[in-house]
C-alpha cells in the first residue's frame, strides 16, 4: 500500500510543480502587460500560489501622478495578456553578477531590497526573460513559454503592505488564476462564486450566529444565542465521545505568570503571538494563554504519580488567546479569542500507540459525522532552521519516525509537511476537504517528550524507579470558531437537523389556525425539539420564504385540513412536502434524525 501511496504523492507533486510553473508564468505575463499599459509603475513582487498568482506593484508614477487601477480595467489588462500569450514567448533563465543586476533595476527600490537579501545570503542572482518583452528577478519555476497558458482570469485588486508589514508602504495587488484547461478554470470560477455565496461572515449575520464590535476589539467574536448553541452542541458531541474513553474534563485560568511560558518555551518561541498583561499591584508579568498544555503539566504535577495512574487524559474547553496581525483577521477563520477541544494524555512509552490509535478512531467517527473527506499531514520540523524548535534532534527523529509508523500501520493516507511542526513536537494534522474542494486543517495529534522534561514531570514505575511520562497533545475539531466557519461554508448554512439552532418552524396559515399552532409548538418543545412559531399576520408564502432564509430544517404548515384532522403537513427546506400525518409521527422521525445525527 505504501508503494501505491508514494506513487500517488509523486504524481501529485509533479502535477503541482507543473501548475505552479504555469501560474508563475501567467504572473510574469501580467506584470509585462501592466508595464506595457502603465510604463512608470514600479514592480515589487509576484509569486504563484495554491489558488493562482498575484502581483504587487507601486502605482506611483512619479511627479505626484498615481495610476488608479480597478477591476473595471481588467478587460484591457487581460487583452494585453492574451496578446503576449499568443506570441508564445520563451521563458529563459540567466544568472548574472550582482552589479549588473543593480544596474538593470537601478530605478526600482523594491528590487534593490531583494538584491540586498540575495547578497546577504551569498546566492546567485537569477533573472528570467520572457522573450525580449520583459525580465525580472525570479528563481522559477516557469512554463517553457507563454503559449502554454491556456486559461487565465484576473480576479480582484486590493491593497497590500510591502512584505506584509503594516509599517511598510501600502502597495496595490492584483489577484489572478490560471489553469491548464478552460474547463478547470470554469470549474474554479464556479467554486469561487459559490464560496462567495457561502461566505461564513455573510451567513453568520443572516442567521444571527455571531457579531463583532469595534468597542470589544478586532478578532474577538461575540456569539448570539443561536451561535452559542451551535458551539455548545459541537463541544458536547466531542465530550460525549471522549468521556466514554476515560477522558476527564479540567478547567484552567486564562491568565498565567510569565514563568510558566518561560519554562514551556512559548516565551522564547511564540512570544509574538502572546498577549502580555501587567498586574497593577505587584507589577508581575502575566500572559493570556495561547494553549492549555503548560497548565495541564501543572495539574499532572499536583500529585505524585505511579504507573498505575497512567494514562491520565485531561480535556479542556477553556478560552485561548493569540495576538494575530490585524491584516490577517478574517471572521471566524482567524480570530484572537477561541476555544479548542483540547486534550493532553500523560502516559508511558508503551501506552503511546494505544492512546493515539484511540484518538484516531474518535477523530474518524466525529469527522465523518459531518460528511467530510480527509487526509493527514505529517508535520515535521525544518532541519534548516533548528532555532525554531526546542529539544534534542535525536528525539525529533524518533518521534517523527514513530508518527509515520503509526499512520502507515493505521493505513492512513498522508503526506509530509516540512516546517509545519509545533516548536516542541511533530504533528499528525488532519485536513478535511469541503464540498467546494477546499482544504482545512482541523485535528491534530502530537507526541511530546520535551514538555515533561522541561517541567520535570515524573512517575514511579513498577520497580519503584522514577520515569518521565510521554505527553500526547490532541484536538479533534480543533478551534470551535474555525470549525463553525468551515461547517457554515461546507453546508452553506444548512446545518444538519441535530446541529440546527431552529429545527422546526410552525406556520399557521391564518390567525384562526394560531391556537392549534401553539398546541403543536408545545408538543414539539416538550419532546426537546427546538421549534418556533411564526404568528405574524403574513401570507403563507412570506412565512415560508423567511423560514427558508433562516435555513430552518422543517416547516409545519397548519390550515383548515390539519386543524380538523389534528395533523400536520411537513415541508422540508429543500421544498419537499409530506403529510398530513399526526404530529407524533413527525416527532418520531425527528427524534431518530437528531439522535443518529443524520447528515443531509
Amino acid at each position: 500500500m505504501s508503494q501505491i501511496l508514494n506513487k500517488k504523492i509523486e504524481k501529485m507533486t509533479v502535477d503541482k510543480q507543473k501548475i505552479w510553473g504555469l501560474r508563475h508564468t501567467a504572473e510574469h505575463v501580467l506584470h509585462a502587460a501592466m508595464q506595457n499599459l502603465y510604463p512608470n509603475l514600479k514592480k515589487a513582487m509576484g509569486p504563484a500560489t495554491d489558488e493562482g498568482f498575484y502581483f504587487d506593484y507601486d502605482p506611483s508614477a512619479g511627479s505626484g501622478q498615481t495610476y488608479k487601477i480597478s477591476e473595471t480595467d481588467f478587460p484591457k489588462i487581460e487583452a494585453e495578456m492574451k496578446r503576449l500569450v499568443k506570441l508564445n514567448l520563451p521563458m529563459t533563465q540567466e544568472f548574472i553578477p550582482i552589479g549588473k543586476a543593480r544596474n538593470l533595476f537601478k530605478n526600482n527600490p523594491y528590487k534593490f531590497e531583494w538584491l540586498d537579501d540575495i547578497e546577504k545570503r551569498h546566492e546567485k542572482v537569477s533573472i528570467y526573460k520572457m522573450g525580449n518583452v520583459d525580465l525580472d528577478l525570479c528563481s522559477g519555476p516557469h512554463a517553457k513559454s507563454t503559449g502554454e497558458i491556456k486559461a487565465f482570469k484576473l480576479l480582484s485588486v486590493a491593497g497590500a503592505y510591502w512584505h506584509g508589514n503594516e509599517k511598510n508602504k501600502m502597495l496595490s495587488r492584483i489577484y489572478g488564476t490560471a489553469f491548464a484547461t478552460s474547463k478547470e478554470l470554469d470549474q474554479y470560477l464556479w467554486a469561487l462564486e459559490e464560496a462567495r455565496k457561502r461566505d461564513h461572515r455573510k451567513l453568520g449575520k443572516q442567521l444571527d450566529l455571531f457579531t463583532f464590535s469595534d468597542l470589544v476589539g478586532s478578532g474577538l467574536p461575540l456569539y448570539l444565542p443561536k451561535g452559542a448553541l451551535i458551539r455548545k452542541l459541537l463541544n458536547d458531541y466531542v465530550e460525549e465521545i471522549q468521556s466514554k474513553h476515560g477522558y476527564q474534563q479540567v478547567h484552567t485560568p486564562q491568565i498565567n505568570k510569565a514563568e510558566l511560558f518561560k519554562i514551556s518555551g512559548h516565551y522564547d518561541k511564540y512570544q509574538e503571538n502572546l498577549f502580555r498583561v501587567i498586574s497593577n499591584y505587584s507589577n508581575e508579568e502575566f500572559y493570556l494563554k495561547p494553549m492549555n498544555c503548560p497548565q495541564h503539566t501543572q495539574i499532572y504535577a499536583s500529585s505524585p504519580r505511579s504507573y498505575r495512574d497512567l494514562p491520565l487524559r485531561f480535556t479542556d474547553f477553556a478560552m485561548l488567546y493569540r495576538d494575530e496581525k490585524p491584516g490577517e483577521l478574517n471572521g471566524l477563520a482567524r480570530v484572537r479569542s477561541f476555544s479548542q477541544d483540547d486534550c493532553h494524555v500523560f502516559c508511558t512509552e508503551e501506552q503511546v500507540d494505544h492512546e493515539i490509535d484511540m484518538a484516531l478512531d474518535m477523530t474518524k467517527k466525529i469527522i465523518e459525522t459531518f460528511g467530510f473527506k480527509y487526509k493527514y499531514r505529517l508535520s515535521t520540523h525544518d532541519p534548516l532552521h533548528p532555532e525554531k524548535y526546542i529539544g534534542d534532534p535525536k528525539i525529533w527523529a524518533k518521534t517523527e519516525k514513530w508518527a509515520k509508523e503509526i499512520m502507515v500501520r493505521n493505513k492512513i493516507e498522508h503526506f509530509e509537511g516540512v516546517g509545519e511542526a509545533a516548536f516542541y513536537a511533530p504533528k499528525m494534522d488532519l485536513i478535511v476537504t469541503d464540498v467546494l474542494g477546499r482544504e482545512w486543517q482541523l485535528s491534530t495529534i502530537q507526541i511530546d517528550y520535551f514538555m515533561p522534561e522541561r517541567f520535570n514531570l515524573i512517575y514511579t514505575d513498577k520497580n519503584g524507579l522514577e520515569k518521565r511520562p510521554v505527553m500526547i497533545h490532541r484536538a479533534i475539531i480543533g478551534s470551535a470558531e474555525r470549525f463553525m466557519m468551515v461547517l457554515l461554508e461546507h453546508y452553506g448554512g444548512n446545518f444538519p437537523t441535530w446541529l440546527n439552532p431552529v429545527q422546526v418552524k410552525v406556520l399557521p396559515i391564518t390567525d384562526k389556525h394560531l391556537k392549534y399552532g401553539q398546541e403543536i409548538l408545545k408538543k414539539l418543545l416538550d419532546t426537546g425539539i427546538r421549534a418556533e412559531i411564526d404568528d405574524r399576520s403574513e401570507r403563507l408564502q412570506a412565512k415560508i420564504r423567511d423560514a427558508q432564509l433562516q435555513k430552518v430544517s422543517y416547516m409545519l404548515i397548519l390550515g383548515d385540513k390539519e386543524v380538523t384532522s389534528k395533523t400536520v403537513s411537513e415541508r422540508a427546506r429543500s421544498g419537499k412536502a409530506d403529510g398530513p400525518f399526526p404530529v407524533e409521527t413527525f416527532i418520531g422521525y425527528m427524534q431518530k434524525e437528531i439522535k443518529e445525527r443524520i447528515n443531509w
